[in-house]
């Protein structure tokens, strides 16, 4: 199969914070957080595979800047910055209320999998079209190692 370059391109997804989504402080907790993290990221990696060929493997960090609280939305923008042979590890950053305020940012990567959950080669490469995606490409790439 001949390799395919892509560039990152960004997948917005949006979240209203309810109650149910608070801790005991009343602000996000951060298991809900987690889970919207991921799902951004698994959006990403599917916008290039097949949704059943994508697992989790690791969220490599999840850097929480600024609290959120009941009402505020989140926009969750997510691309795929780094792909291996059968990984993608994709860049997360969460801003709140419609600003540029930072709340979230983090990696997470992504294996390809086959029908047996064994992990297959995706054909794909990876070409930063700018000077940050650069950065998140040698970021990404480095946290391989880790």
């Amino acid at each position: 199969m001949e390799l395919k370059v892509i560039t990152p391109a960004t997948a917005v997804t949006m979240r209203l914070i309810k109650s149910e989504d608070l801790n005991h402080h009343g602000t996000l907790f951060a298991g809900r957080t987690a889970e919207w993290f991921v799902e951004s990221g698994f959006i990403a990696a599917t916008s290039l595979l097949k949704p059943q060929n994508v697992v989790c493997l690791k969220i490599h960090g999840m850097y929480f800047t600024k609290p959120a609280k009941s009402g505020d939305v989140l926009k969750f923008s997510s691309k795929v910055v780094y792909a291996g042979k059968s990984s993608l590890t994709a860049y997360v950053h969460v801003e709140k209320n419609g600003s540029d305020i930072l709340l979230v940012d983090g990696f997470i990567t992504f294996i390809h999998v086959d029908e047996q959950t064994k992990p297959a080669p995706h054909f794909l490469s990876v070409s930063p079209a700018n000077e940050e995606d650069m950065k998140l490409f040698e970021v990404a790439k480095d946290l391989r190692k880790s």
